[in-house]
């Protein structure tokens, strides 16, 4: 029962602040609209001349502050950063795709990253069964082409003479030796139980 009557004075003292705000509101207001009309009586020269706002109203030159440098180069940062968004991204052109600066370049990204989410997620390819595919529909383009150019009196599709250098594969086994033999010794320590 206490608490019942002390949430009702709350609200009673509440609702008086509510009106006299209220009614200092319109008295603010009444005051502007009677000033509007004593200068509205004024001749039509008169009221030329004159603004129809008040004195207090007018910024003049000397009271505006000065736009200060820093103060406008914060008011273009996200959430009053040290750095622009476009520097937090990383600058160049990958900041300008995020952003969308370029919006072709980016609905090109947009597209072709949903195109590949839609492939290996809804359609559950592989990437293994997709280079396969791949490199069968060239072999095939292929064959059809050099296939084609015989009966249309047509040159060959230039495909360059592919060799691996007896050198490279030297060096390769030499320098995959080493790591199979780094391993083994690792296996055969842990094996014994040295470590």
């Amino acid at each position: 029962m206490c608490k019942s009557v002390r949430f009702r004075s709350f609200l009673a003292a509440h609702d008086e602040e509510i009106e006299t705000t209220g009614e200092s509101l319109v008295e603010n207001i009444t005051d502007k609209i009677h000033r509007d009309n004593s200068s509205s009586s004024l001749s039509d020269s008169e009221s030329e001349k004159k603004p129809k706002f008040d004195d207090d109203d007018v910024k003049k030159p000397h009271d505006a502050p000065a736009p200060d440098s820093s103060l406008k180069s914060k008011s273009n940062r996200l959430f009053s950063r040290e750095k622009p968004v476009h520097q937090v991204f990383g600058g160049g052109k990958p900041a300008d795709v995020i952003l969308w600066r370029n919006k072709k370049i980016s609905a090109n990204v947009l597209a072709r990253a949903t195109v590949i989410w839609v492939l290996f997620e809804l359609l559950e390819y592989h990437l293994v069964t997709l280079l396969c595919h791949i490199s069968i529909l060239v072999f095939a383009i292929l064959f059809l082409w050099s296939s084609a150019s015989k009966i249309i009196n047509k040159s060959p599709p230039p495909i360059p003479e592919v060799r691996i250098p007896e050198d490279t594969v030297l060096q390769f086994a030499s320098a995959l030796r080493i790591e199979i033999n780094n391993f083994l010794q690792m296996f055969g320590v842990l094996r014994l139980g040295e470590i």
